[in-house]
């Protein structure tokens, strides 16, 4: 029997409007218990063809505050409404079930959960995405897709916890 694909999904974009700013990076770390696959959609790439493709045999996807941005980000950017498609995940509000607030990294934080890149937050995302528009610096652009990496791969680890905790 095929087991079916988890995913784990975050966003970069140029700013926090859908109606004015581009959705830059889109990071998906699917997994199915026997593998996984990471792939990031990187400026142009980033499609409604390209996404629905990622996220090929998923079932389930897992972000944190994506019913309030990353999803409704995407449903305005690319005209698709992913929890038509697939059962959605808000690990934010498991968060607060168990007394977990502030964004992300803070929740990271209080949970002992790396990184590896410091000191980067959304605002440098944006900062990142710019500096590798406007300069071809591919540094700035590595440094962005390993924030975003980061970012995606943790909510994997975000989940892990949040059940050990329900035991």
């Amino acid at each position: 029997m095929e087991q079916l694909w988890e995913a784990y999904l975050d966003i970069e974009t140029t700013g926090l409007s859908p109606s004015f700013d581009a959705i830059t990076v889109i990071g998906i770390y699917r997994c199915n218990g026997a593998s996984d696959d990471f792939v990031q959609l990187v400026g142009e790439e980033v499609t409604r063809e390209n996404l629905l493709k990622a996220l090929d045999g998923v079932k389930t996807i897992y972000t944190y505050n994506g019913a309030r941005f990353d999803l409704r980000f995407i449903r305005s950017v690319l005209n698709i409404d992913l929890t038509d498609e697939f059962e959605h995940i808000d690990l934010m509000y498991h968060c607060w079930k168990q007394n977990l607030y502030g964004g992300f990294k803070a929740v990271e934080r209080q949970l002992g959960i790396n990184r590896e890149l410091q000191g980067v937050s959304g605002y440098q995302a944006v900062l990142l995405w710019y500096q590798y528009q406007r300069y071809d610096d591919q540094d700035a652009l590595d440094s962005l897709l390993q924030y975003n990496k980061e970012d995606v791969v943790n909510l994997r680890t975000l989940r892990e916890k949040l059940h050990s905790g329900d035991d």
